[in-house]
């Protein structure tokens, strides 16, 4: 694929260099329409049973995008008191809240205690915390389901290496834990990574916690945790997820638990990734290339503090460079190294990528930077935070988040 903006329209007929010079450089660009559909097809995974899709805010807070899974159907799943909060502010219901703390704080457990939110408990310590702070209340359990799958072992979330959910051989200590206090597991849950492509590790999983979850009795709700990829290799014409093919090997997995469990409890999936990665693009401008030792070097205001997971992770974005507003054709590649304006050796977008030669004043085109791309930015380098916009769907353009000032750095002081 040539140009994946050009390929989906995704600036609908706006001039990427016009919205970098009117709201700045850099700045995280998303589409409404991509975003929607991604919500709508997560929203259709189980259509057989009760079923809800509840999105992992952590991806992308931001209120307006929350306000459209709020619209799509899709409820939350929280992680923080700081979460609830920003879901609370984007008009979600506390019934369609999920909190999945990991090692919090009597505090915050309460806050969500207090709203009455259905709470996740993480650990056989957290669950005794709940017991201490809700007695004869009803809550949820993580299991660990002894399988983990996702691009990086710092994403993978389950398995015997990670640190979060119960064990299956510490589910006698859940029931002694709610008989001390006289609590009801609603449900359980579990996470095994996120950004898989093969749907082998999540089907394996959901059979695994199938099985777990006939040793509990009269569930509310099973929910199958998430992780769904995206094509991050897009411009090499890497294939959507297969989601079609993957909800007809899950179906007949769920038949056989209904038919043993004798009913269908409510199903819930977590797609984070999924619902907002494709849906935004960040644009940032070139301000200096160079040669050191035959290495070349593009030199751009896309920090690792507006970008960490290229550094972090080394995850791959597909990266586009853009003159007068529109791509450079790639028929012509030259190995470059894309870096950020940050102190840093490890502040890099690329390393020795095949792109067009950019020179000084083009834009760089960070595609699939919706999720975990603002939600995980900082003011490393004493650097504000950037701007988003939102191209809606009728091609209009609105600033859904203020680019940060200098002023708003020093308000804390």
């Amino acid at each position: 694929m040539d140009s994946y903006i050009n390929h989906v329209d995704f600036f609908k007929g706006n001039n990427p260099e016009d919205i970098a010079r009117e709201y700045g450089t850099p700045v995280y660009v998303y589409n409404e329409d991509v975003i929607r559909a991604h919500m709508k097809s997560v929203a259709q995974v189980i259509t057989k049973y009760p079923y809800t899709a509840n999105y992992s805010v952590k991806a992308n807070t931001n209120i307006h995008i929350l306000k459209m899974a709020l619209e799509e159907g899709v409820n939350c799943d929280a992680m923080s008191e700081g979460e609830i909060r920003m879901l609370e502010a984007a008009g979600f219901p506390y019934d369609r809240i999920f909190f999945v703390p990991n090692n919090v704080s009597r505090e915050e457990m309460q806050y969500a205690i207090d709203r009455n939110i259905m709470t996740s408990c993480d650990s056989l310590s957290q669950l005794e915390q709940y017991g201490e702070l809700n007695p004869g209340g009803k809550c949820a359990v993580r299991i660990n389901p002894g399988v983990g799958a996702g691009h990086h072992e710092k994403v993978v979330t389950g398995g015997k290496k990670t640190k979060f959910g119960i064990s299956e051989s510490d589910i006698d200590e859940i029931f002694k834990i709610c008989d001390k206090y006289n609590l009801t597991i609603a449900g359980i849950n579990q996470h095994i990574g996120s950004l898989f492509m093969e749907p082998d590790p999540y089907l394996d999983a959901v059979t695994n916690l199938l099985r777990i979850a006939k040793r509990f009795d009269n569930l509310e709700f099973i929910d199958f945790g998430g992780g769904y990829g995206i094509p991050y290799h897009k411009l090499d014409d890497q294939p959507e997820y297969d989601m079609e093919s993957f909800k007809k090997r899950l179906e007949p997995i769920i038949d056989s638990f209904v038919a043993d469990y004798g009913k269908a409890p409510l199903f819930k999936s977590e797609p984070g990734r999924y619902c907002v990665a494709e849906g935004s693009v960040i644009l940032g401008r070139v301000h200096a290339t160079k040669d050191n030792s035959g290495h070349h070097f593009i030199g751009t205001d896309i920090g690792m503090n507006v970008l960490v997971r290229p550094s972090m992770y080394d995850s791959w974005h597909d990266i586009e460079i853009l003159r007068d507003g529109k791509p450079v054709s790639r028929d012509s590649l030259t190995e470059q190294n894309v870096c950020g304006n940050i102190c840093e050796s490890g502040d890099l977008l690329c390393k020795d990528r095949p792109l067009p030669k950019a020179i000084k004043g083009d834009l760089v085109c960070v595609l699939d930077t919706g999720a975990y791309g603002y939600s995980m930015c900082s003011t490393y380098n004493s650097r504000p935070r950037p701007a988003e916009v939102l191209v809606k769907s009728d091609g209009s353009l609105k600033l859904i988040r203020k680019r940060e000032t200098y002023e708003d750095l020093l308000k804390l002081m």
